[in-house]
């Protein structure tokens, strides 16, 4: 049947396309789809995005475009895809509509989904998500992996709360790091830390590269992330936490939207 693609093959478990979601369809897929029902300028919408493959072609096709994902973790990942692979910013290029914008939004979140607060404040520090479902996570809700070293791969480990915290939570991520050989712990809370919580963390000293000190333990309010604040740490060669998408030759149409449900 005309209906019936069949000279397209899926994308190999192992291929350089991949990006870790287990939908992620073919971009030759998407491609000849919207070549056949749209033309440039016009908009495209796909309400279940997911890794953002539709919203990716879209984009490099000259097409406006409209996301729509229920998750914070989808969200992120398109957006990385679209810094990688067309250099567009939200805010900037496209808007993101429905993640917290200010402290009110983001207590609203932790208090209807923490899973979906955890995503999302990850999100705000460039981080993934250690367990993409509920379960065991051993004390790390999330990793940026980075590189000081051409030749070594560094990791800052993540502790996400959005209720009560002590001066435990912190020494429990104090011994993560520890666990993990990480050069970082950063411990983001929705909640002010208390000032036996920043001695706990001051006394873990530092991680010092190319003559540079970073605090080896370091606590981001949700406040603090809102306003701009972000993990200190090195990243000399670049950031390895998401694998990149290929660079796109064509930037695409203007109007552009991603909602968060």
């Amino acid at each position: 049947p005309d209906d019936v693609i069949a000279d397209i093959q899926p994308i190999a478990p192992s291929a350089k396309a991949r990006l870790g979601y287990p939908t992620q369809k073919p971009e030759a897929l998407l491609e000849r789809i919207i070549q056949a029902s749209s033309n440039e300028g016009d908009t495209v919408l796909d309400p279940f995005c997911g890794c953002g493959t539709a919203i990716a072609v879209a984009q490099r096709l000259e097409r406006n475009w409209i996301g729509i994902d229920i998750t914070h973790l989808a969200v992120n990942l398109i957006k990385h895809r679209l810094l990688d692979g067309f250099g567009v910013q939200p805010k900037v290029d496209y808007d993101v509509i429905g993640e917290p914008t200010d402290l009110q939004g983001a207590q609203q979140l932790a208090q209807e989904d923490p899973y979906q607060f955890q995503f999302w404040a990850l999100g705000l520090v460039g981080a993934r998500p250690t367990e993409q479902k509920k379960g065991a996570d051993r004390g790390i809700d999330g990793r940026l992996y980075f590189h000081d070293d051409e030749k070594k791969t560094k990791q800052i480990v993540f502790s996400v709360k959005s209720g009560h915290v002590s001066v435990r939570d912190v020494r429990d991520l104090r011994g993560v790091v520890e666990r993990e050989a990480a050069e970082v712990g950063a411990f983001i809370t929705l909640n002010k830390p208390t000032k036996a919580m920043r001695k706990e963390a001051a006394s873990a000293g530092f991680y010092t590269f190319g003559g540079n000190r970073y605090p080896r333990l370091q606590i981001l309010t949700i406040e603090d992330l809102l306003a701009g604040k972000r993990v200190q740490y090195s990243g000399y060669y670049g950031d390895a936490t998401f694998k990149k998408a290929p660079r796109a030759k064509k930037d695409g149409a203007a109007n552009k939207e991603i909602f968060s449900e």
